[in-house]
């Protein structure tokens, strides 16, 4: 699955973000990076375990956990602590894999799917594409700023050398529970399907029942635990 989901920030809190990122202690990415994924990995991560950087990753969890499209893509079990980058002056992230688990103890999450959240106009920077390569072929993303791409962690990806101005974006994983990628999929169309019936149908028509019904059931079949 490889999923472009528009504004989960809107227009008012891209701007907050923004200011705070200003604020906060920015570090080589490398120090978050493992095995080769380190040797292609040129940007730079803020500090998220200040102060301000908790209460900007607060916000920024907020924003993304409560949407209600990414949760029903991903069937999240748990998140991952968010990551802040900034990719300027020809940086990039090389072709690499995510690796298979992160973060350590209580904070420790599988990773089934990454997520990049752009921070930045498109226009404002040149290059700096999302490019995942699925068995479908290459997909490339460069979406407006408060957009999400969500897609699968164990496909090979980059980020593009950033040639002009600044990219910053917010990357996180999740865990889910559904593991099997084709069950998640087939969820993710039945959660359109009960959206699109709830504006068509009346609210005690019985077919919304019926749906409600397929869609627990599948998920107690499917459901890692």
């Amino acid at each position: 699955m490889f999923l472009t989901i528009a504004n989960v920030l809107n227009a008012r809190d891209l701007a907050r973000v923004q200011k705070k990122a200003e604020t906060l202690n920015w570090v080589d990415g490398t120090r978050t990076a493992g095995g080769r994924a380190k040797a292609v990995k040129h940007n730079l991560q803020a500090d998220l375990r200040s102060v301000q950087g908790e209460a900007l990753h607060a916000f920024l969890m907020q924003a993304v956990t409560s949407h209600s499209v990414l949760t029903g893509a991903a069937q999240p079990r748990q998140y991952s602590r968010l990551m802040l980058s900034r990719t300027a002056d020809g940086g990039f992230y090389g072709r690499h894999v995510d690796n298979a688990r992160v973060g350590a103890g209580e904070e420790r999450v599988r990773t089934d799917m990454s997520f990049t959240l752009f921070l930045s106009d498109p226009d404002s920077y040149d290059g700096g594409e999302l490019v995942v390569e699925t068995q479908g072929g290459l997909h490339a993303a460069k979406p407006a700023a408060g957009d999400l791409v969500l897609y699968p962690s164990g496909d090979i990806h980059e980020v593009r050398p950033v040639t002009r101005g600044e990219r910053l974006a917010c990357i996180g994983w999740i865990e889910s529970a559904v593991r099997d990628p084709q069950a998640r999929e087939a969820l993710f169309e039945l959660e359109n399907l009960r959206a699109s019936l709830a504006a068509k149908l009346p609210a005690d028509d019985p077919e919304h029942l019926a749906l409600d019904k397929v869609i627990s059931n599948l998920l107690r079949r499917w459901s890692a635990g």
